[in-house]
């Protein structure tokens, strides 16, 4: 469904570029609580309640989009709900698997990401011919995925002892310790800081496959399909294209780090070639390349905190989370804005520069990180 909300509001209730993009801010916003509430939420409410419960008001609110869409104000404010709900659930999943499988942490964060896209191959293609009867299908199937998957949570976790795994937790030197308060949390920069405002203007530029190429390729008499393809190849090239990755893991990116920095190389390639081509095959080539640096900073991210921050590492997905989505909030309104005025060149400029943006804060989070792990050698 997401890749089609822009293309929704756009298409079939006739809005601006603007207007589409002002819903997927308040989406993000929604977002951006939802990763702050469910990092802070995993100690005190438990895990089970935090995602089962989430998933159960995300179908709920998914389910009323059919009704409500045609009352703007009601559409935009049930986004906003939708995107906090969602993303309440994304921090105490990824705290959740490295704390009970803390010795296979990086493994399955990157088993449950090719999964996830999986997913999104199936279902982006699904509803791009969707898209072409009813809108509406997107929004219900959707509610019904989310709820099923509410279920599965409820059943898996059910079985489970000692739920959360916080006995397999091993703090490293360094890491913050059990019990701070918020302020030393968020005085601990060197962890989160960097890293989060690099995941911010990633995500900020990635809004251009939303806000820029979704209404050109409608501009452009294309069929919504072909959007549509555009993310099921995202998904496939996940799936079959963890070889590439491995290798570039092995030769140029051993460490997480490492892997933040060249990601947004990836999207700095994908946004040039937007530049330069700027046409429905440079796309494909740039879904490529962007795809390649999503597969490999999708799991660092998670893999990097789970590793370093112990018991707070729920607290510290979500505050990366949120600044992520930060980028989510402000891109697709600008860059809607900026397709208004000028179309695709422009919005794909943007781009390319938040991703040198990018590239500087990850490498700058990966210099700071490397000169405290050697102070700690040597204490």
């Amino acid at each position: 469904m997401w890749p089609l909300v822009s293309m929704y509001v756009f298409d079939e209730l006739g809005r601006s570029m603007a207007d589409a993009g002002f819903v997927i801010l308040i989406q993000s916003v929604g977002g951006i609580a939802g990763q702050l509430l469910g990092g802070g939420l995993y100690h005190r409410i438990g895990v089970k309640r935090l995602i089962v419960g989430s998933l159960i008001l995300n179908a709920l609110g998914l389910f009323t989009l059919p009704f409500i869409s045609s009352y703007w104000l009601f559409f935009v404010a049930m986004m906003g709900f939708i995107g906090f709900c969602n993303a309440v659930s994304l921090p105490a999943i990824q705290a959740f698997v490295g704390f009970r499988f803390a010795d296979r942490r990086g493994e399955l964060f990157n088993v449950i990401y090719v999964a996830n896209n999986i997913g999104v191959a199936v279902g982006t293609a699904l509803s791009g011919f969707l898209a072409e009867f009813s809108y509406h299908l997107s929004f219900i199937l959707n509610g019904v995925t989310a709820a099923g998957f509410a279920l599965f949570f409820f059943a898996y976790l059910s079985r489970i002892d000692g739920i959360g795994g916080e006995a397999a937790v091993k703090l490293k030197k360094g890491a913050p310790s059990e019990g701070k308060g918020m302020g030393l949390l968020l005085g601990n920069t060197r962890i989160y800081l960097y890293m989060g405002l690099g995941s911010l203007f990633l995500w900020f530029g990635n809004s251009i496959w939303n806000t820029g190429v979704s209404p050109y390729i409608i501009s452009e008499g294309m069929s919504k399909t072909a959007y549509g393809y555009l993310w099921t190849l995202n998904g496939i090239l996940i799936f079959v294209a963890q070889p590439v990755t491995g290798a570039i893991k092995r030769m140029f990116a051993r460490t997480e780090n490492a892997q933040m920095t060249i990601s947004a190389m990836f999207y700095l390639s994908a946004y040039i070639v937007i530049v330069i081509m700027n046409n429905y095959p440079g796309m494909v080539l740039a879904m490529v390349l962007a795809t390649l640096g999503e597969m490999l900073i999708s799991p660092a991210i998670p893999s990097f905190i789970a590793e370093r921050c112990g018991k707070e590492a729920p607290f510290y997905i979500g505050l990366v989370g949120g600044l992520g989505a930060a980028g989510r909030v402000i891109g697709p309104y600008i860059m809607g804005s900026m397709y208004d005025g000028g179309g695709l060149p422009p919005v794909a400029w943007l781009a390319a520069g938040t991703a040198v943006l990018s590239i500087s804060f990850f490498f700058a989070h990966s210099r700071m990180n490397r000169a405290n792990a050697a102070l700690e050698r040597t204490v």
